[in-house]
């Protein structure tokens, strides 16, 4: 993350940051808390302008991760979710959820929000950027017809989520996937395409290397 495109708002309350770089304007703050999330504003964050519950719980929703909030005392208030949980999105990305470590070269991220690329396109991989917009990246986010069974393993458990050089995101660990037509898969190793050219969508099935996908 460059420290550039991570900014604080505080009040005397709470701390909320935000990472530009991992935004995706999904807008879920905006359409929660309007009074404090204006885009119009300057600042467009006014953390001072909802108590800190209610500011919590909108900071939660942000799919991407890109918010994150404290309390004063230091405390974080993001809230940790039973089960590591994977959404397939419509022409979009996968918006993955839990006790999550990104390992991506020498950086390691760990959140409770990640939204990953599934298109391919995006400029700021393994991270989705909106590129699937602009590239016109097109599919369903259905599970295919068979989808791996429930693991035997303690679903609380965390995922360690790590892309694959040219390849897919690996996810080690618990993941509980949800596609878009309402069907869950469950398994403790799961390959997502990130080339966006797999026929077995979410899942890998090796079509990068035919295409020559580099990431």
């Amino acid at each position: 993350m460059a420290e550039d495109k991570l900014h604080r708002y505080e009040s005397a309350k709470v701390v909320v940051t935000w990472d530009a770089s991992r935004c995706i304007h999904a807008a879920e703050c905006v359409h929660g808390l309007p009074e404090v999330f204006d885009p119009k504003a300057k600042p467009w964050v006014r953390p001072d302008a909802a108590d800190p519950e209610s500011l919590a719980e909108v900071v939660n929703r942000c799919p991407s991760g890109a918010l994150a909030m404290r309390h004063a005392d230091g405390a974080s208030a993001m809230v940790v979710p039973p089960l590591n949980t994977g959404h397939v999105t419509p022409d979009g990305p996968n918006y993955l959820r839990g006790q999550l470590t990104l390992r991506h070269g020498d950086a390691v991220v760990e959140d409770t929000r990640i939204a990953l690329c599934r298109c391919g396109h995006s400029q700021n991989k393994p991270y989705c950027d909106g590129s699937h917009r602009k590239a016109g990246f097109a599919d369903q986010g259905a599970l295919p017809a068979e989808v791996p069974a429930r693991p035997g393993t303690d679903l609380s458990a965390p995922l360690t989520i790590k892309p694959i050089p040219n390849g897919p995101i690996q996810c080690a660990g618990p993941l509980v996937l949800r596609g878009a037509d309402g069907r869950t898969a469950f398994s403790d190793q799961t390959f997502l395409c990130r080339c966006g050219h797999s026929q077995n969508k979410p899942y890998c099935d090796g079509t990068h290397r035919k295409i020559g996908f580099t990431a």
